[in-house]
């Protein structure tokens, strides 16, 4: 879990409580991935089940050096896979509105947009909450 924790620091603006990440995974294992390359930890989503219909994902990361390589690719298709089994309708999340690269890779894999959320974050910027219907 510390390897997961560090990554998390070094790609995400938001600071989470290191407890939070064994209580997402203890709640809805499902719904936690991590994806190594040479017995590293380079990317992982953590996601829940909000009710019996709604899944949301809380956080997707993958390490600079790794991306644009299929990761967050093989990480999404994953959860949606494990959320699908579990009859979940639709999936949730929200993305930073000027980070543009998440914004695209959510909409070449079905999310829309469906609300901008002002001052979302802890530094006062505002999100896009995206919906995908599965």
């Amino acid at each position: 879990m510390f390897s997961v924790i560090n990554l998390s620091f070094k790609t995400l603006t938001e600071r989470y409580n290191p407890s939070l990440f064994n209580y997402f995974y203890e709640n809805f294992p499902e719904g936690f991935w991590v994806c190594e390359k040479n017995h590293k930890i380079v990317g992982f989503i953590v996601g829940v089940k909000t009710n019996s219909e709604i899944a949301r994902i809380l956080i997707l990361a993958v390490l600079k050096e790794y991306r644009r390589q299929g990761i967050g690719n093989i990480l999404l298709k994953n959860f949606l896979r494990e959320v699908a089994i579990e009859n979940i309708k639709h999936v949730e999340l929200e993305v930073e509105t000027k980070n543009k690269s998440a914004i695209e890779f959510y909409m070449e894999n079905g999310f829309e947009i469906i609300d901008i959320l002002i001052k979302f974050y802890q530094n006062g910027k505002d999100a896009y909450a995206m919906r995908l219907i599965i």
